[in-house]
């Protein structure tokens, strides 16, 4: 017989999950499993999948488990590939904790696992807001070839846990006509691969303190997502970078699935970079593993 298992649906700004509650590790998905749950015609249909697990009940946790983490988000792409963070899967992770009893999110952090490091969450006026650390500009240009797009264009790299490349557009026609049914194609090639934003800035840029950006992405391993809390960051971070010192530390971004917050601020002596939106818990059930 297939094995049971429960399940709860979920989503930050439409960049959505299957959330598998696994405390102490006893599930082993394999890639093709993780692919099924989140096929959208014969799965429960995803993004990615959320394994709730202890950091002391898996490998990759032993680290997060030493630095006081209880829980460790096992995060997998639709593809079963698994990645090092997801910006909105975070904040679904922790508000499942929260509402299943497993965590208290209240004015004090909570720190989660991954495989970026132990990562914390926070309420906020949007929902919850993660820090998701330092970042980095890397030095050399990524050439980006996109369906859609008439010429190659240069892309910005950014790590901010996991890698991405930015590419700026002119206007939301340019924006809009991308067809990102296909992989955009990236030279030189990272070697695991980045996800892909597309970005116009906002006119004006700037309004009363606060950047303003619109996006699309094209997450590796998944496709097209309604939205993507590291590409969110990325982007924020790319077009502040280009936009020279006197660039603000606070932004929005508008994606498919909504509105993000993004802010970078000084901890410990260290700028990080730190992501605001909601988390929705849709519904939950059981479901029988291929």
């Amino acid at each position: 017989m297939p094995q049971t298992v429960p399940f709860t649906k979920g989503h930050g700004t439409g960049n959505d999950f299957v959330v598998i509650p696994d405390a102490d590790g006893a599930l082993d998905l394999s890639d093709d499993q993780v692919a099924v749950l989140c096929d959208r015609r014969f799965g429960i249909g995803a993004d990615g999948i959320l394994r709730v697990v202890r950091s002391a009940a898996i490998d990759e946790g032993s680290d997060a488990a030493a630095e006081g983490a209880e829980w460790f988000m096992d995060y997998r792409n639709a593809d079963g590939s698994k990645a090092e963070m997801c910006g909105n899967g975070i904040r679904v992770f922790a508000r499942y904790l929260a509402d299943a009893g497993w965590a208290v999110l209240d004015e004090r952090p909570l720190s989660i696992g991954t495989r970026a490091g132990v990562k914390s969450v926070t309420r906020s006026d949007l929902g919850f807001e993660a820090d998701l650390g330092p970042w980095r500009v890397e030095p050399d240009e990524v050439l980006v070839r996109a369906r859609g797009l008439g010429v190659p264009r240069p892309g910005q790299g950014i790590d901010v846990g996991n890698p991405h490349v930015v590419v700026a557009l002119s206007n939301t026609e340019e924006l809009d006509a991308l067809d990102l049914a296909a992989r955009p194609q990236l030279q030189p090639e990272p070697p695991h691969g980045a996800n892909i934003e597309f970005v116009v800035p906002s006119d004006p840029l700037v309004r009363e303190g606060v950047g303003s950006i619109r996006m699309r992405v094209f997450e590796r391993g998944v496709g097209e997502t309604l939205s993507c809390g590291t590409g969110v960051a990325a982007a924020a971070l790319a077009v502040r970078h280009w936009a020279g010192a006197a660039a603000p530390d606070r932004w929005t971004v508008d994606v498919p699935g909504g509105t993000l917050g993004v802010r970078m601020l000084r901890v410990r002596g260290d700028l990080h970079v730190l992501l605001s939106g909601p988390a929705t818990l849709v519904y939950s059930g059981e479901v029988a593993l291929a």
